[in-house]
């Protein structure tokens, strides 16, 4: 008996960036990260997926159409009305940890980055968020994104590896830089032990900045076995509810690879999009499924998120 992979994803809602989608005229409403205590409006007229398909042995399944995919919300079909499966062009952002307990994986966290530039595509717009316990942006303050090497080598450079870490507030302020580029798709990058001792934000107003936002995460975990402020949960949800991964290397050195791998894994999605059957009503979570009908259902893996929170206009939702 054919048995047809349903794969779960990873991460909630979408808030996105505004833009015009492509040929189908459906807009979608993105509000950046809120302060402290502010609640979330949401409005999800189209419904984006960044979907990574993947064989049981874990190569990546390229050359799929619309109708190989199957999308159901709460168990209803829904009609794909975006494809895309073309290496478009991401907006990406890497957050780096330079606090104090990451001096010591400097050289390496550096290279890790450089190299995940390196691996992208050319026309990808891209920025840096230093932080330790002040968060900053590595470009030039009338630069928002760069597609250079060498600017962004430059951005990694002239904050110093010391100090305490305002995690939270750097992710924050990434998630909201990403809602400034008129790219579809994003996709945020983070190195660091995954602990906080210096934000403003609180980690939940994180992890819910996490789900409105569209962006894909990465997390990528370097832990110090003598720091007590270290956090891999919170890197394993941040990658959970935004459908991305989050690595935990157990070696500095294995940064780069992982860096390589991740640059690999966002040349190869597959972007979905479909306006929901059904109409927004009071604000709830709404899951998603998605199914690969192609070649008989042979097993193969997709992971994109989850789901997402659905409110008419204008009215205010709490986290799910």
């Amino acid at each position: 008996m054919n048995r047809q992979p349903v794969v779960q994803a990873h991460g909630l809602h979408q808030t996105l960036a505004l833009f015009l989608a492509l040929a189908a005229g459906f807009v979608l409403r993105a509000q950046p990260p809120e302060p402290p205590g502010a609640t979330f409006s949401a409005n999800a007229d189209l419904v984006l997926l960044n979907a990574t398909v993947r064989t049981r042995k874990g190569g990546f399944v390229p050359g799929l159409d619309k109708t190989d995919f199957e999308v159901l919300e709460d168990g209803v079909p829904q009609t794909i009305r975006i494809f895309q499966r073309q290496d478009a062009p991401v907006a990406i952002g890497l957050v780096v940890d330079h606090s104090g307990s990451m001096r010591p994986k400097r050289h390496d966290v550096a290279a890790a980055a450089l190299a995940f530039v390196r691996s992208s595509n050319p026309q990808d717009q891209m920025f840096i968020v230093n932080f330790n316990g002040h968060v900053s942006f590595g470009l030039p303050p009338t630069q928002l994104f760069s597609a250079s090497p060498a600017s962004l080598e430059d951005a990694l450079n002239g904050v110093p590896w010391s100090g305490r870490t305002a995690l939270y507030d750097a992710i924050a302020a990434g998630l909201t830089r990403l809602g400034e580029t008129s790219l579809e798709r994003k996709a945020l990058i983070v190195i660091s032990d995954g602990g906080d001792n210096a934000s403003h934000h609180q980690r939940q107003q994180v992890l819910d900045a996490a789900v409105r936002s569209g962006a894909v995460i990465y997390t990528i975990g370097l832990f110090d076995p003598d720091d007590t402020d270290q956090d891999p949960g919170l890197l394993k949800q941040l990658a959970q509810v935004s459908g991305g991964r989050a690595f935990l290397p157990r070696e500095t050195p294995e940064i780069v690879p992982v860096c390589e791998r991740i640059a690999e894994e966002i040349r190869n999605q597959y972007t979905i999009g479909y306006a929901p059957a059904k109409p927004p009503g009071d604000c709830h979570f709404r899951r998603i499924q998605v199914r690969v009908t192609a070649r008989g259902g042979s097993g193969d893996l997709v992971r994109t998120r989850t789901g997402y929170i659905s409110c008419p206009e204008r009215q205010e939702a709490s986290r799910p």
